[in-house]
């Protein structure tokens, strides 16, 4: 365990990253900070919940403790747009899903402090995941890395209408090989909707990390929360986790049984 993340190391060639499944915020940033924002409302809510059998099975799990809210770890350090023409947050976001300012007048971070969060949020997480990758790699000759992310089916400020239950990002192919690919498709979603590379393709982590030319496999899923959430509330429904969680589980099973995933 480290002061900003959990690091829970597996048997198994892969790795379940969780980015924004942290809630909390540094005192001297809550501080600068909105009523409703220290709230964190667009938390990835209960991910380690969701996945509390991937240990089990040998996967190794990535989890921060600090919230989207302070530094956004599936962003670009240097703040490049992963979305050129949508709308999208930045690396410290200054706007909550919703539009709603996050900070309070004049307090949104300067470039000093974009560059402490950085040092001490962004970097230790991003140490710890390419270190375990490499880890990985060494032990079984390939690493196979599972961004597991979820979000409201209702977001107008980055989609319309309601998105599909399981939406996996794979770059358009480009973050892991077809082995990969074709795997996820084959798998039995109902009666749940599924869709690669719509509204998501993977965030920072899946492009940057995902090198199949090197051996190393990404592939993000946005899970809409409708899934196992009463919406709009943050409250998990047990009801609904337990009939979506035999869907995560053949994910990860299949993911930590594959064959060396080369094209």
């Amino acid at each position: 365990m480290s002061a900003s993340f959990i690091l829970t190391k597996g048997t198994s060639p892969l790795l379940i990253s969780m980015p924004h499944n942290g809630q909390a915020i540094p005192d001297d940033i809550a501080l600068t900070m909105t009523e409703s924002a220290k709230k964190v409302a667009d938390t990835d809510w209960y991910k380690d919940r969701l996945y509390d059998f991937a240990h089990t099975l040998g996967a190794n799990i990535l989890i921060p403790k600090y919230n989207r809210y302070v530094i956004d770890l599936n962003r670009e350090p240097t703040g490049i747009d992963l979305y050129p023409g949508q709308n999208s947050t930045e690396l410290c976001p200054t706007s909550a899903f919703d539009l709603t300012p996050l900070y309070l007048n004049e307090q949104q971070p300067g470039e000093k402090e974009i560059q402490h969060r950085i040092k001490h949020y962004w970097q230790p997480y991003h140490d710890a995941l390419n270190n375990r990758l490499a880890e990985i790699k060494q032990q079984f000759g390939y690493a196979i890395l599972l961004e597991a992310h979820s979000i409201l089916s209702h977001v107008p400020r980055f989609f319309e209408g309601q998105l599909p239950d399981f939406n996996f990002g794979t770059a358009n192919g480009k973050s892991c090989s077809d082995k990969v690919i074709t795997l996820i498709q084959q798998l039995d979603y109902s009666p749940y909707s599924m869709v690669s590379n719509g509204r998501f393709k993977g965030g920072f982590i899946t492009r940057h990390y995902g090198q199949p030319e090197n051996n190393i496999h990404a592939v993000q899923l946005e899970l809409s929360q409708r899934t196992y959430m009463n919406e709009p509330t943050n409250e998990y429904n047990e009801i609904l986790a337990g009939q979506v969680k035999p869907k995560l589980e053949a994910l990860v099973k299949s993911l930590i049984n594959i064959s060396p995933p080369t094209s």
